[in-house]
């Protein structure tokens, strides 16, 4: 190319320059850069994914397996003899086994019945508060409803009348975990339904459907990432509760909440049975509200 004077060029090298970085300032881009420079939350992502990785491979790369008793280490302290790192439990069982096996049953119960409650939260949020009216009123009712039922009553009568199996423990999580979903993505329809691109929507003839779904959703993305970091740990939780008072996961099949619950019988004579289990539990339960500070900060629209 050529150029009239030095300035031009001057001007030309500037741009050419400086075009990678005006490309790289989107709104996911600086709110990556935003997350990145959070070191809890990195810290936190990195802590999660060692955990996670850990359940997920871990007992098919320990000898022990876990539902197998150790008759001549029973009650074990942790030791490196016969591989019982974690110790044993009352029946000779190895407790790094079961931890790990304990941690990928709490996760993928918070994993699928977060996923569940989220997308049940968003269709029922986005369709009240898109619709309006009468629609809107009497789906938020339903909310309140559901809100002033007892959770924890309801969770006992449903365990204990469908039974205690892995998938009637992520429908009966779910039914009581969607509803706070719902009113966030309620009230931020609320503020995007009046907005131009959905009037010009409108104006075309799209269908309700498609504005709902593929105009109004997308722009929730970041308030609902936000939401599902938090919505995680407390689903974990309550599956930790509910295994923890016998009404969850069942032996020879185990969780988190059902190890805690071993351990506070015997923790004066073995308290690493609860030490363990309790140290997996709370590491994961920060490490999902470290990452959900970052995300919300990185996604704040105040901050951009």
């Amino acid at each position: 190319m050529v150029f009239k004077n030095k300035d031009d060029a001057l001007v030309a090298t500037l741009g050419q320059a400086l075009e990678p970085a005006l490309q790289g300032r989107s709104p996911w881009a600086a709110a990556r850069l935003r997350f990145r420079r959070n070191k809890a939350a990195v810290v936190s992502l990195v802590l999660l994914g060692l955990i996670t990785l850990a359940c997920l491979i871990g007992p098919f790369l320990l000898p022990h397996a876990f539902d197998s008793a150790d008759w001549d280490a029973m009650s074990q302290s942790p030791t490196l003899k016969n591989m019982h790192w974690f110790g044993t439990d009352e029946s000779g069982r190895d407790l790094l086994v079961r931890s790990l096996i304990g941690g990928r049953i709490s996760l993928m119960v918070g994993f699928l019945a977060t996923l569940a409650s989220v997308s049940l939260g968003i269709a029922w949020g986005a369709t009240a508060g898109f619709m309006g009216g009468r629609v809107d009123a009497v789906m938020m009712r339903i909310v309140d409803v559901m809100y002033a039922v007892p959770y924890l009553l309801i969770a006992i009568l449903m365990v204990t009348l469908l039974g205690r199996a892995f998938y009637l423990v992520v429908i009966t999580i779910t039914v009581f975990s969607w509803m706070d979903m719902a009113r966030v993505v309620r009230g931020q329809t609320l503020s995007l339904r009046s907005r131009e691109f959905v009037e010009a929507a409108r104006a075309i003839g799209v269908p309700t459907r498609r504005i709902i779904f593929q105009h109004i959703v997308p722009n929730l993305m970041g308030i609902v990432v936000i939401y599902t970091t938090v919505t995680v740990p407390g689903v974990i939780l309550t599956e930790s509760v509910l295994s923890f008072l016998g009404l969850g996961i069942q032996e020879p099949m185990t969780s988190w909440g059902v190890l805690i619950h071993d351990g506070t019988s015997v923790m004066e004579i073995s308290p690493w049975i609860l030490l363990f289990p309790s140290v997996l539990l709370s590491a994961t339960l920060y490490c999902f509200n470290y990452i959900g500070d970052g995300l919300r900060d990185a996604l704040d629209p105040k901050d951009r």
